[in-house]
């Protein structure tokens, strides 16, 4: 059986593969997470994805398939990362109260045969959100628990944050932060899911 590798510390990630059914580890790429802000979104977060990968590629030997992903939000011209402090995060979260963003998951997949060549595949999702209108005090109540810290645009969907959220539209898993759908479809050309569930 080939080793399945994900190539990030990200605990909703994480929670999501073991959600496929499928045994994985997971390495930390431990890159600098910086985007070329001169390519389109689709390509600058696969491109972000894919190096994820690659870093990790260098700590094993074993063949193997890693998973790299990144996710951001956008609104109109604005790419949201993570905030860098609590300004930031309330910043973010006024921008998108009340109003319809993107947000945008890119997956790369990274495969090393027994020969030691490796091949890689990358796709992005996205899906619609629409967030309510929200008071500076439900804002500030948000930032104060913490939870915007690590997650772009500065909300969890899965969490508190889920309250914000009026209507979506797309696969939810790609605002957590990984499209499980498109990951099976792409992962059962490679893998036997079968053996992986028994």
């Amino acid at each position: 059986m080939k080793k399945i590798i994900l190539a990030s510390q990200s605990p909703r990630r994480q929670a999501l593969m073991h959600q496929m059914g499928v045994p994985f580890e997971v390495k930390v790429s431990n890159i600098r997470e910086e985007m070329d802000m001169t390519l389109p979104i689709q390509q600058r977060i696969e491109k972000l994805a894919l190096d994820k990968a690659k870093a990790v590629e260098k700590q094993v030997s074993d063949p193997c398939i890693i998973i790299g992903a990144d996710t951001i939000v956008a609104y109109k011209e604005h790419v949201l990362g993570k905030p860098k402090d609590s300004q930031d995060a309330y910043q973010m979260l006024w921008m998108l109260q009340g109003q319809w963003h993107k947000v945008y998951t890119g997956v790369a997949l990274l495969e090393r045969n027994e020969r030691g060549e490796t091949s890689y595949f990358c796709f992005t999702e996205s899906a619609t959100v629409y967030m309510k209108s929200l008071t500076e005090e439900e804002i500030w109540h948000y930032i104060d628990s913490k939870e915007p810290d690590d997650k772009a645009g500065a909300y969890g969907i899965q969490g508190k944050g889920s309250v914000f959220i009026e209507k979506i539209e797309g696969d939810y898993y790609t605002i957590v932060g990984l499209p499980i759908a498109s990951l099976y479809d792409i992962l059962k050309t490679k893998i036997n899911f079968e053996e992986y569930w028994k």
